[in-house]
């Protein structure tokens, strides 16, 4: 067989004299990672070991597999050629739907090696793989009393299919209310959903809203930390947004008043919903952050993408983290179809003409941005790759300025920016001299700057 190299995956290299443990703990690693390949005869500095009988090897691979807890399916091993020498490859798939471990020890591929997973990070794993949803637990602490029922029967009464049932008989029904020891007590879901006072139980379930005058964080701003039930949280956040971003007022031949956003705010609703859905509220200590610049609007989301959903296949794929918390906001009418949130972001932006959103992960989150009309109608410019190069906002307005009128001198660059320092102007321009995207012509007054 042609040698098969993956240097793109997660490589755990054993002898063929392993034993049932070893090849086990290195399946269920990759497992419960970003799963790859388990390589036996040949070790990571490419030594080759003697191999007895590869057909026997690769039947027992399977074999142990299957010894795991749950068992694990895995794609038949095959035998590869590294170095000329024979060796058999176990291919774990990536986003696998459970949480595997073998007699009782659960383990995990990280930093190159096999650690235990134990904890905080087993939970994370157990509610992103969907085994345990989170927001379907009993909430600790809370009682019958902790919710308002005034805000449970109004929900009750809008949805046609719990009309003929009582208050907790319709929470029980949707994952709301759970029996505890013979009890009825909410849960998660039922504190975020309904509570009287939900940061009592989950301070980290808020958003903080801030606008920025500029394109970077500044140190004059104005900011909200937005709380309440995530409804609440939905309506006031949304509320936010349509009084700090750009608008037009324009009055037809009928006197009938028309206001014109800079956002769509069908986008902006569906980026807030997404987030208060979709975020992980086991992670503690972390909110949702949405914040508004002079070119784009940023929402971060605390906890990566759930289950098999990736950056890549996210308007393809449905998983949902909180199936309980959706499926309440989609019957409250903040959701328009289940699932297809993402989607309404990418068509708004495009039915108005608007640059597509910009989808990514962080190392413990999920970040969306939408970006303004002025920065669709200046794309030629790599405002973006500036941004990620680390440039400030006055050196993003010079580029712009040399883009436009093919050079830059000091006198014009003080016009740009009438408040800052000559110093710190000409240290903005030398900085962008010394990362080779200007060039400096002249000497002393004569001195001008254009794009290199």
């Amino acid at each position: 067989m042609k040698p098969q190299q993956h240097p793109d995956r997660p490589q755990i290299f054993l002898s063929p004299a392993a034993d049932d443990e070893a090849i086990a703990q290195a399946l269920v690693a990759l497992a419960n990672g970003s799963g790859g390949d388990v390589i036996i005869g040949i070790s990571k500095t490419g030594k080759p070991y003697k191999f007895p009988d590869p057909a026997a090897t690769r039947d027992n691979v399977l074999r142990v597999a299957l010894l795991c807890d749950p068992p694990l399916i895995i794609p038949s091993p095959v035998t590869e050629y590294r170095k000329k020498h024979p060796v058999i490859v176990a291919h774990v798939p990536p986003d696998l739907p459970h949480v595997y471990n073998f007699e009782g020890r659960y383990v995990v591929w990280r930093n190159g090696e096999i650690q235990p997973l134990r904890g905080e990070a087993l939970r994370s794993l157990i509610f992103a793989r969907g085994e345990t949803g989170f927001d379907g637990m009993v909430a600790k602490n809370a009682t019958h009393d902790a919710l308002n029922w005034d805000a449970v029967r109004a929900y009750v009464s809008q949805v046609d299919a719990l009309h003929q049932l009582s208050p907790e008989e319709a929470l029980l029904k949707r994952g709301c209310l759970k029996y505890d020891d013979g009890v009825l007590r909410p849960t998660n879901a039922g504190i975020l959903l309904f509570g009287q006072a939900p940061q009592q139980y989950f301070p980290q379930a808020e958003i903080t809203v801030a606008r920025y005058s500029g394109i970077q964080m500044a140190d004059s701003f104005l900011r909200a930390d937005i709380r309440g039930t995530l409804p609440q949280q939905a309506r006031r956040a949304e509320a936010f947004i349509r009084e700090n971003i750009a608008h037009t007022v324009e009055m037809n031949d009928h006197m009938q008043r028309t206001e014109s956003y800079r956002y769509p705010l069908s986008a902006v609703r569906e980026v807030i919903i997404n987030a208060l859905a979709h975020r992980d509220y086991s992670i503690r200590g972390d909110n949702i952050r949405l914040l508004l610049f002079a070119n784009r609007l940023e929402c971060y989301s605390p906890g990566r993408l759930p289950g098999h959903i990736t950056v890549q296949n996210i308007l393809q794929e449905r998983f949902s983290r909180n199936a309980t918390i959706v499926q309440v906001l989609y019957y409250m009418g903040f959701i328009e179809r289940l699932g297809y949130g993402i989607d309404r972001i990418v068509r708004s932006m495009a039915e108005n003409g608007m640059p597509e959103p910009e989808f990514s992960e962080t190392p413990a989150g999920f970040k969306i941005i939408l970006y303004s009309p002025e920065q669709h109608q200046h794309s030629a410019l790599p405002v973006r790759e500036w941004l990620k190069m680390g440039l400030n906002e006055r050196q993003i307005k010079a580029m712009g300025f040399v883009a436009d009128n093919g050079r830059i001198t000091n006198a014009d660059y003080q016009t740009l920016c009438p408040d800052v320092s000559p110093e710190t102007l000409r240290r903005d321009l030398s900085d962008l001299v010394t990362r080779d995207l200007l060039l400096r012509i002249g000497e002393k007054r004569a001195t001008f700057y254009i794009q290199k």
